[in-house]
C-alpha cells in the first residue's frame, strides 16, 4: 500500500517575523522612555543635593531673601531663596498675562479669518519666532526693550507722569531712576517667547473642531465673532487651556533670556520696574563658580529640585484641570 503521507513543506525564513518581537520591545521601551528620563533626571539632581538636605535651614531657605552663598571672611553663608522664587513666579505670571490674549487672538485670526497667502505667511512667521534662540531674545530685551522702558518710565519726580506711574504701581518713588532690565522687560521677553507655542497649539485645537459646528452656528444667524466666542471656544477649551499652561511651562524654565533681560537683582519685586532674579538664572550664573561638592554647589541643586517640583505641579494641575473641564463638558 503506497504511503499517502506527503512531507510538510518547509517554512521559509521571513525577516519580518524575525524582527517582530524585538520591534515590540523597542516600542515598549520608547513608550516608557519619557518616564525613565524624568526619573533619571530627578535621581541625578537629588543625588547631588542629598548631602545638603539635612544641613540646610529650610525655614530660612523659604522665608529669607538673603542669598549670600560665598560671604567674605568668617561670615556664615546665607541661602535664602524667597526672592528667587518670587522673581521666577512674577516673571512667569506677567509673561502668561501678556501672552494669553495675544496668542489666543492670533490663533483665532489664523484659524478662522486669515485666507490664502496671508494665512501661510503668518504661520511661517510664527514658526520662525519659535526658532529664535533664547539668547537672541535676551539681547533684544537688553538692547531694544530695556532702553525703551527706561525712557518711558523715567521722568522727573514731581511730574504728573511720575505720579501716575507710582499710582499705577508701575514704578516706585523710592528706587530712583528706572533700570532698563527689570521685571517688565523680562516678562515681555518671556511672553514673546511663549506666544509661538500658544498660537501653534491653540490653532490646532481650533482646527480640530468639526466644521459642522461652524455651519450650524452660521445657519442659526450667529456672526463670526459669536461663532468663535460661543461655539469654538467652548468646544476647544481643553486644547486652549493646555496651550496656555504649556506656554507657562515654557516661560518658567527659561534661563538665558531672563538672565539678560530681568536685571538679575536679588530682591522681591514690588512694582513692574523692579529688577528681579530667577532660580534658573541663578543656577546658570553661579554653577560655573561654585566649588564642586561645596554647600553652594549643593544648594544650587536644591534650587533645581524646587524648580522641578514647581514645573511638575503645574503639569499635574493642568492635567487635572483639563480632565475636569472635559468631564464637565461630557455631563
Amino acid at each position: 500500500m503506497p504511503n499517502t503521507d506527503s512531507p510538510k513543506p518547509r517554512r521559509r525564513f521571513n525577516l519580518l517575523d524575525a524582527i517582530e518581537r524585538p520591534t515590540e520591545w523597542l516600542i515598549y521601551l520608547c513608550g516608557w522612555s519619557g518616564i525613565l528620563a524624568v526619573a533619571a533626571i530627578f535621581l541625578f539632581i537629588f543625588k547631588e543635593a542629598a548631602p545638603m538636605v539635612p544641613r540646610l535651614d529650610w525655614v530660612e531657605f523659604f522665608t529669607s531673601s538673603r542669598w549670600i552663598p560665598a560671604p567674605g571672611g568668617d561670615n556664615p553663608p546665607s541661602f535664602g531663596a524667597l526672592a528667587l522664587i518670587a522673581g521666577t513666579l512674577s516673571t512667569t505670571g506677567l509673561a502668561l498675562i501678556l501672552a494669553m490674549p495675544i496668542g489666543l487672538g492670533a490663533a483665532v485670526y489664523i484659524s478662522e479669518f486669515a485666507q490664502g497667502k496671508v494665512k501661510g505667511t503668518l504661520k511661517v512667521l510664527i514658526e520662525l519666532l519659535a526658532a529664535i534662540p533664547s539668547i537672541v531674545w535676551g539681547f533684544i530685551g537688553l538692547m531694544v526693550l530695556g532702553p525703551i522702558i527706561q525712557r518711558v518710565f523715567s521722568a522727573d519726580p514731581g511730574s504728573w507722569w511720575s505720579h501716575t506711574m507710582v499710582w499705577l504701581r508701575l514704578a516706585s518713588s523710592e528706587t530712583g531712576a528706572v533700570q532698563g532690565t527689570n521685571l517688565l522687560t523680562g516678562g515681555i521677553v518671556l511672553a514673546l517667547m511663549s506666544v509661538p507655542l500658544i498660537v501653534s497649539l491653540s490653532e490646532d485645537a481650533l482646527r480640530a473642531v468639526p466644521d459642522s459646528f461652524r455651519e450650524a452656528a452660521l445657519a442659526l444667524g450667529a456672526n463670526p465673532w459669536e461663532t468663535v466666542r460661543r461655539v469654538l471656544f467652548p468646544a476647544a477649551r481643553n486644547g486652549l487651556l493646555a496651550a496656555c499652561l504649556l506656554g507657562m511651562g515654557r516661560a518658567i524654565g527659561e534661563t538665558m533670556a531672563v538672565l539678560l533681560a530681568a536685571g538679575h537683582s536679588n530682591r522681591i519685586p514690588t512694582v513692574l520696574t523692579d529688577p528681579v532674579r530667577t532660580m534658573t538664572a541663578t543656577i546658570a550664573a553661579e554653577m560655573g563658580e561654585a566649588v564642586h561638592g561645596s554647600d553652594h554647589y549643593r544648594v544650587l541643586f536644591i534650587l533645581g529640585i524646587v524648580l522641578f517640583v514647581i514645573t511638575c505641579s503645574i503639569n499635574v494641575a493642568s492635567d487635572l484641570i483639563v480632565k475636569g473641564v472635559r468631564n464637565q463638558a461630557q455631563q
